[in-house]
């Protein structure tokens, strides 16, 4: 039997009285029915045995209750405990729901304090979840624009959804954010690339980019941009070359045909891009087939027109030939073999072949006047000095030349100058003749001045020098000897210079005549290189140098 304490705990409501009722009726009816003993007692303790059977349910009902309670909570705790481990941040009710400390409340108020806080981990979780979503969906997206090709898919790991991991993919994305953009940046100057190069070959634009779509990024689209930028880039090359060809050919034919300004207007600009590079080459249409095409047909022309003229080309370098190896003193060639020249122009198949040789000479011609560049200033300037010595001489042998007249105070000046640069011959003479042996020391050949060695002049027109001065010497000593005796009154007869002299003086002064004008030549050489002489006749040609200065001055 139950205590009475423990019936008010279970049965609050005064379930007594009502049952003590209850088998009151029962037993009065009983009673009167005539129950006997037996049945009385099988049927109150089949009853009691019902209420037990009530109870037993009853309480199993209860016990699993308590076990789904316990369960929740325990469920919750650890799913808070999940959530707390995968975002990273444990709260403290969940470190207390997770302790092993029995709890003080019931399982209800436990579970009460706990579902709280599991909605705002879900809520948190969840939260960071679509923050992942977010970030892995960029990444795959972007991925998947640049490099379609490769099975590469980010997913989410619902077990490793904290700040750190978030950071790293948002790193990630920012890396290919970036990358994305550099993508972006070189497609747009791929295509602005592709878009000069075509401009600039004649080329239809929309040709070169019917494999790229304006958001297209990926490897695949890039490498097509480069390897067409690279085909046009390798036309754009070829094209130069051929144009850079034909543009030399007909500057080359303007120049041998002298070709007015006016028809050379029309390609003008072209002709300034013969030593451009690729990179220089902008203008629109500047390698467009029709573009070449009509410098191909002008170079055509001026070759059919050079053909016409080709006769006139010949002599025409030929004058310049010559020309130049006067300009230089070079010996012309001998008028047999230009002769057999002329004679072969009437040839058409000949014409080429002695143009191709004029032109050859004509290089190594000016070749030969640059090389020969400094000895020709220097002669220059000496056959200046001789002629002044020359008319110094002259003005020397005048007896009138003291007497006083119109124009007398110039003359006086120009002698004057004229015997400062006599003075300065000897040092311009082994000027000369330091050039010339340097010249012939380096090329080997002898230095030849229209057909005569130079050197070989030089020294002939410095022996001449020495017999003037022993002349003069001579004339000086019969003064000194005549003049005590008062035989002098009369000055004696000038002797002329000798005749080698005033021919190589002559010549000079003219620039003409082989002979001449080697003896010219060797003027601008002293009378023997310093290289060939002695000290001892080195410096006795000084001393004759100023005496024959100091007599001239007489």
């Amino acid at each position: 039997m139950v205590s009475l304490k423990l019936r008010a705990i279970l049965f609050p409501f005064q379930m007594e009285p009502r049952r003590e009722m209850l088998l009151q009726e029962l037993g009065a009816m009983w009673d009167e029915i005539g129950e006997g003993e037996e049945e009385r007692r099988e049927t109150l303790h089949a009853l009691e045995e019902d209420c037990i059977n009530v109870y037993r349910v009853k309480v199993a009902q209860v016990r699993q209750y308590r076990a789904q309670l316990q369960r929740e909570i325990a469920d919750s705790a650890a799913e808070v405990a999940a959530i707390c481990a995968a975002i990273g941040e444990p709260p403290a009710s969940v470190q207390t729901a997770c302790s092993s400390s029995p709890s003080t409340g019931n399982l209800k108020e436990e579970l009460g304090s706990i579902l709280p806080e599991l909605e705002e981990m879900r809520r948190r979780r969840e939260q960071r979840r679509r923050q992942f979503l977010e970030v892995t969906d960029l990444i795959n997206r972007m991925q998947q624009e640049m490099k379609p090709g490769e099975l590469h898919h980010l997913s989410m790991d619902n077990s490793d959804l904290t700040l750190r991991r978030l950071d790293e993919l948002r790193a990630c994305q920012r890396h290919l954010q970036q990358e994305k953009e550099n993508r972006v940046k070189k497609i747009a100057e791929l295509m602005g690339c592709l878009h000069s190069s075509s401009s600039v070959l004649g080329m239809n634009f929309r040709e070169t980019t019917t494999l790229h779509h304006g958001d297209d990024i990926s490897d695949g689209a890039i490498a097509i941009l480069v390897s067409e930028i690279e085909r046009l880039m390798e036309i754009k090359r070829n094209r130069m070359q051929k144009l850079q060809d034909l543009v030399a050919a007909m500057l080359e034919l303007w120049n041998l045909m002298d070709t007015p300004s006016e028809e050379q207007k029309r390609f003008q600009s072209v002709a300034c891009n013969i030593a451009a590079s690729e990179d220089e080459i902008t203008e629109p249409d500047a390698l467009s087939m029709a573009f070449i095409n009509n410098v191909e047909a002008e170079v055509a022309r001026l070759e059919s027109l050079k053909e016409c003229r080709m006769k006139d080309l010949v002599l025409k370098k030929y004058g310049e030939l010559k020309e130049i190896r006067r300009r230089a003193h070079i010996p012309l060639e001998d008028e047999g073999h230009a002769m057999m020249m002329f004679d072969a122009i009437d040839s058409d198949a000949e014409r080429s072949v002695i143009l191709e040789r004029l032109e050859l000479q004509i290089s190594e011609a000016k070749d030969e006047e640059f090389s020969r560049r400094d000895v020709l200033e220097r002669m220059e300037k000496w056959q200046a000095a001789l002629e002044e010595e020359s008319w110094l001489e002259e003005y020397n042998r005048n007896e009138n030349r003291y007497n006083v007249g119109k124009g007398t105070h110039l003359v006086l000046k120009r002698a004057e100058k004229a015997r400062a640069l006599v003075s300065k011959m000897p040092a311009m003479a082994e000027a000369l003749a330091t050039k010339l042996v340097a010249w012939e020391k380096e090329r080997g050949i002898k230095y030849e001045y229209d057909g005569e060695g130079l050197l070989d002049m030089l020294e002939e027109y410095c022996n001449t020098r020495k017999e003037k001065e022993q002349e003069r010497k001579r004339q000086r000593d019969q003064r000194r000897m005549l003049g005590g005796q008062g035989t002098m009154a009369e000055s004696p007869v000038a002797r002329p210079p000798p005749k080698s002299i005033k021919n190589v003086t002559r010549t000079l002064s003219m620039g003409g005549g082989k002979k001449a004008s080697a003896s010219a030549s060797a003027l601008a050489r002293p009378s023997t290189p310093s290289s060939l002489k002695s000290p001892r006749s080195a410096r006795r040609s000084d001393e004759e140098g100023q005496m024959l200065s100091s007599d001239s001055f007489e």
